[in-house]
């Protein structure tokens, strides 16, 4: 037990970062980051040259960061919605088939994104090539020779993302500074504003008071 004002006993003495008569060291630390990027890095390049034409990536949903504050923001998600796919007319099951994600979990909160990712699975579909597994046998739904000379002629090695989201580029708008906007002053406009917005229930009250009156 501790003796007057001092601190509490708090040392971590049951790590073994030495060699001990209990046996050998056994901490794993994390030394070659570097090198096992590397190994990633040229383990996806090979595997794209190897699929090519077909993509490295599966098509993915633009979807809303999560929470309030970060709900401005949107980026690609895990996977598509079944109510996203019946939109399209593309079958659950077949859609992993031909590089679209699809995640039974997540739902639509709105119609606006049952919209945008309906129309990007159409607009996915429109470009959409089906090499047949034999080209000397194609099935239904599989493209022609023509098509497939043209896609392997066309296409390159590529493991970026399927129809990237590209987000729109932040433009400075440029204005004329004009008489009116000299005279007035900004600091004056802020201050009348946060006013009238802090009175603005007072009055709805008073003015309520007033007419059971």
């Amino acid at each position: 037990m501790v003796k007057h004002n001092n601190v509490v006993p708090n040392a971590h003495f049951h790590k073994k970062y030495a060699q001990s008569q209990r046996g050998p060291l056994k901490v794993r630390v994390n030394l070659n980051q570097a090198s096992r990027k590397k190994t990633r890095r040229i383990a996806r390049a090979a595997r794209a040259a190897r699929i090519a034409p077909r993509p490295l990536r599966s098509l993915k949903p633009i979807v809303r960061c999560t929470s309030q504050k970060y709900s401005a923001r949107s980026k690609l998600g895990r996977g598509f919605t079944l109510a996203e796919l019946k939109g399209a007319g593309i079958a659950v099951k077949y859609a992993p088939t031909v590089g679209i994600a699809v995640d039974p979990r997540r739902t639509n909160k709105s119609e606006e994104s049952l919209a945008l990712n309906v129309a990007r699975l159409v607009e996915y579909k429109s470009k959409l090539v089906v090499l047949p597994r034999r080209r000397s046998k194609p099935k239904q739904g599989d493209a022609t020779k023509e098509e497939c000379d043209a896609v392997l002629m066309t296409t390159t090695v590529s493991g970026g993302h399927v129809m990237p989201h590209l987000k729109a580029a932040k433009t400075i708008e440029m204005a004329e500074v004009t008489a009116e906007m000299k005279a007035g002053t900004a600091y004056t406009t802020m201050r009348l504003a946060r006013q009238e917005t802090r009175l603005e229930g007072q009055r709805k009250a008073a003015k309520i008071r007033k007419e059971k009156e």
